[in-house]
């Protein structure tokens, strides 16, 4: 009998197999170069070789997707709405070009443009198809009807989303297809309803900063056109038609996450029954500000969020449940593929963990990403590998380009990237095969899972560092220690605990199940507020713009998908994202859309704040790219300020004065002694100081102001000319200058009135 084949350093105990875990030098994808003599050649021919290979036969598909994503970039770039038809037909061409060329060596470049150029059609598509009215301007005592197809429980008040079906004001013609209101907590009607209501209308909330995300973009593809609140009662009447399919859904999803509710309510409270509904039905806004804060500080913040680990252990329990009955039965074990059944059971589980959860754009990426792996299981193939990743991301960048530009898809891809690249490169060596020595495998055993734990909770964090930084204004030092003490009770316990209730509450047996799903999570709020306690646990960043957080990106994907030493060209990406980002000039003084919030930088180098409404949003915003840890309710943040009625005013660095102005009568005085003047009214021409006035705010947003010489270069959140449907242009658009300097005064009409004495018909 042939001697079994026994792997490198069999016999070598621990030693051996570290030996293995790291290559020897020489080791490595065509070898690194010999410096000395001749190094310059030896490199040069190195990176040709290496070149060949990340070009060779299988390598192409994981850039596919990436080309795509940077098409459907360039499209969110653009300062106007491309032309829909020559948008597709520069992308079928093109595909045929790439077709035509399968033979070339230019193949791979004519796929990528291809790639790139079907991205772009893609999301111009898909703003063509979800197309609808957006309110331009604030609107008060709306009358609407129409049915509520979605209701939010929160702490503080609760949202509904309501299709309109008539809509009357006074001041506006438009009628808007969906809009999301504010009402009282405990009065939200139930999905399905049929109401008639009052509310205050708002356009979609802009970026408060340039830079910081697009919410207005984000309720566009949500196909929600204003947001407000109610204002009085409302009345549920009979419906003038009836709903149709996609309304009784939604009811019928609405009523089991009520139900499910109701079931932990019965058992948890507080914080335990917030964040249970949360990881079972995807509800997660009555879940305490502390400890939702706690939650992302300590690094644990995306548990709340049903993701792709969510569903990965719902697949998981259910795959090993299922494959673990069957394995009881003998028959079935050696003459059916209970594999690939069990796998089947887990698609079923996830696809109804993806409907109870609410389906939303996140969720689906999640699910797809898990679909194409048990899909892979179930013909056959390797299921974690840079091809399934490629697959997974095409399918949601086809079915919602939009998700490109969200934090959530950026970050799960980009810990999904490293995740994969780790199993592929890294983990093999990991894991102990039959022929391992014993002490091998009691090493091997003691310390894998710890081990992947380990590497795989370092590796996302780290690959999600760049878009927490640049989305959220802070990092998690800590988040690897939180990860390592919470997360494996929240996959063994409470996750589980959770399945089986589910199952276990149509019989009435659920009650144990989330006691035992509020023990894990206790001590899963427990390690949170514990980290977030630690000294440094907040690394609070100054925002950056998007130019470094594109090159970080690339970086990180040239470490994830080569497999040359041409990777670590990727490390030097980051290095230089890292310093670009650290080197971004931060404001001298914002301004809010709606003209009612200014911060000034003084003289500690900390923003100070004037604002004349109560709205706390921006300040915090502010606030939070500016790395500040004060509060919006700080006293310092008032520190210098001097408001009356009229307005207020605010010294800069170097003693000039920035005056908000409210009231129409005191602009004559503040255009006199500010050097900059901010009112959300029209300022006249005569005004001798720089000015930010209504027309302005209306049609550019949001301002950032840095000081140059004794003018200010201006920063807008929408530049001149940027048109797109989720922010359209006003009518009366028109061009701002990029600086804004104190005007030279309009000399006054000199009076050409002779004396009194003089007033005579006499020559």
């Amino acid at each position: 009998m042939a001697e079994p084949v026994r792997p490198p350093g069999w016999r070598r105990g621990i030693a051996g197999v570290m030996a293995d875990v790291w290559p020897p030098r020489g080791a490595l994808a065509g070898g690194w170069p010999v410096i000395g003599a001749g190094a310059w050649p030896s490199f040069a021919t190195k990176l040709k070789s290496w070149a060949q290979e990340e070009a060779g036969a299988g390598r192409l598909l994981p850039w596919v997707p990436v080309a795509f994503g940077a098409g459907i970039a360039l499209y969110f770039s653009a300062d106007h709405e491309p032309v829909l038809w020559i948008s597709v037909g520069a992308a079928a061409l093109l595909g045929v070009v790439a077709v035509l060329l399968r033979r070339h060596p230019l193949f791979p470049m004519a796929v990528m443009i291809a790639a790139a150029a079907s991205g772009f059609a893609v999301a111009t598509v898909k703003t063509a198809r979800v197309a609808h009215p957006v309110l331009a301007r604030p609107l008060y005592s709306v009358s609407l009807s129409g049915f509520v197809e979605m209701r939010d429980i929160r702490e503080r008040s609760d949202r509904i989303v309501l299709r309109v079906t008539s809509m009357e004001s006074q001041r506006s013609s438009v009628t808007i297809a969906r809009v999301r209101l504010a009402v009282r907590k405990g009065t939200a009607p139930d999905v399905g309803s049929f109401v008639q209501l009052k509310a205050r209308l708002l356009p979609p909330l802009a970026p408060v900063r340039p830079g910081s995300y697009d919410f207005a973009r984000d309720m566009f593809f949500q196909g929600i056109g204003a947001s407000g609140f109610v204002m009085g009662a409302i009345s549920t009447v009979m419906p003038p038609q009836a709903a149709g399919f996609g309304l009784r859904y939604a009811a019928a999803m609405q009523g089991l996450r009520d139900a499910i509710d109701a079931r932990i309510r019965a058992r948890l409270t507080g914080d335990e029954r917030a964040i249970a509904t949360a990881l079972l039905t995807g509800r997660r806004d009555a879940i305490t500000p502390d400890v939702n804060d706690a939650m992302f500080i300590s690094g644990l913040g995306h548990v709340l969020s049903i993701s792709g680990y969510h569903m990965a252990v719902v697949a998981g329990v259910v795959f090993f449940a299922v494959r673990a009955l069957l394995a009881l039965i003998p028959g079935l074990t050696v003459s059916h593929p209970i594999k690939k059944w069990a796998a089947a059971a887990a698609l079923v589980a996830a696809a109804f963990y993806l409907l109870l959860s609410g389906a939303e754009v996140a969720t689906q990426r999640s699910f797809f990403m898990t679909a194409v792996v048990l899909i892979a299981v179930m013909v056959d193939r390797r299921a974690v590998t840079f091809r399934t990743l490629a697959v997974a991301a095409m399918i949601v960048l086809i079915a919602a380009p939009e998700a490109l530009v969200h934090p959530s898809f950026q970050m799960s891809f980009a810990a999904t990237l490293g995740l994969v690249a780790l199993v592929q490169f890294g983990l093999p060596k990991l894991f102990a095969t039959p022929d391992s020595s014993t002490t091998q495998r009691i090493a091997l055993w003691g310390g894998r899972e710890l081990s992947m734990l380990l590497l795989a909770s370092l590796i996302a964090g780290l690959a999600t560092t760049p878009y927490a930084a640049f989305h959220f204004h802070r990092i998690t030092p800590y988040g690897l220690l939180a990860n390592l003490a919470a997360m494996p009770v929240v996959s063994v316990l409470v996750m589980p605990a959770g399945l089986l209730g589910l199952l276990a509450a149509p019989f009435g047996l659920d009650g144990p199940c989330w006691t035992l799903m509020g023990w894990g999570i206790d001590w899963m709020i427990a390690v949170t507020r514990w980290v977030a306690a630690l000294p440094g646990a907040v690394g609070r960043i100054n925002a950056f713009g998007i130019g470094p957080l594109i090159v970080a990106s690339l970086g990180l994907i040239l470490i994830g998908l080569l497999r040359t030493p041409l990777r670590w060209s990727g490390a030097i990406g980051l290095v230089a994202a890292t310093a670009w980002a650290a080197t971004t000039p931060q404001p001298d003084i914002l301004i809010s859309g709606d003209g009612r919030a200014v911060a000034v930088r003084g003289r500690d180098g900390l923003l100070h704040v004037m604002r004349t409404g109560k709205d706390v949003f921006v300040t915090r915003e502010w606030l939070a790219a500016d790395a500040d840890a004060r509060l919006p309710a700080d006293s310092s943040l008032g520190e210098g300020v001097s408001c009356d009625d009229s307005g207020c005013v605010l010294g800069m660095a170097d003693g000039r004065l920035v005056a908000l102005t409210v009231r129409a009568d005191a602009l004559a005085d503040d255009c006199a002694r500010a050097a900059l003047v901010v009112t959300a009214r029209a300022a006249p021409s005569s005004c001798a100081a720089a000015v930010v006035d209504r027309p302005r705010l209306q049609q550019q947003g949001a301002l950032m102001l840095v000081q140059r010489d004794k003018g200010f270069a201006v920063t807008p959140v929408r530049a001149d000319g940027t048109n797109r449907p989720w922010w359209p242009a006003p009518a009366d658009a028109g061009e701002f200058d990029a600086t804004l300097t104190p005007r030279a005064p309009t000399p006054r009409a000199q009076d050409a009135t002779p004396p009194e004495t003089e007033q005579t018909g006499e020559d």
